[in-house]
């Protein structure tokens, strides 16, 4: 069972990277100068839709209040790329490979690292002394 678990996590995980990639490759499509107007409209109103907080169905409702954000997204990018010229999406898709590589190194370089390690630190001494200090005035 925990190998098909592991399986069942990677292709999730596949699936969540596979979806950021196509936000990369709209936002770069929205941002050339060579999309037409009304390409630019549709991925402006499929971003402006899953950040509403006016939506048809709420996000605070378990699972159908995603569905319906995927299913806006699904319908958005296939849209977006049926009315985007090839030569520009061919493009605007390196541009997000590129993007992804750069990601990449930045969460893997030494600051990086070093900078989450201090946050981490510097959040679990202020939670000890909080609950310290709680302790403290609720034994008094």
């Amino acid at each position: 069972m925990g190998q098909l678990e592991a399986i069942s996590a990677m292709s999730w995980r596949q699936q969540a990277r596979r979806v950021q990639k196509e936000a990369h490759v709209c936002y770069f499509v929205f941002k050339d100068p060579r999309t037409r107007w009304y390409a630019k409209l549709v991925a402006a109103c499929t971003a402006g839709y899953l950040f509403s907080p006016i939506q048809l169905i709420p996000s605070g409702i378990p699972v159908i209040g995603f569905l319906d954000d995927l299913l806006v997204l699904y319908l958005g990018v296939k849209l977006l790329y049926r009315i985007t010229p090839p030569d520009v999406l061919d493009e605007c898709r390196r541009l997000a490979d590129a993007a992804e590589v750069r990601r990449r190194e930045e969460v893997r370089s030494l600051p990086t690292v070093l900078a989450s390690i201090a946050i981490g630190a510097v959040w679990l001494l202020a939670a000890i002394t909080a609950s310290g200090l709680l302790a403290a005035y609720i034994y008094r």
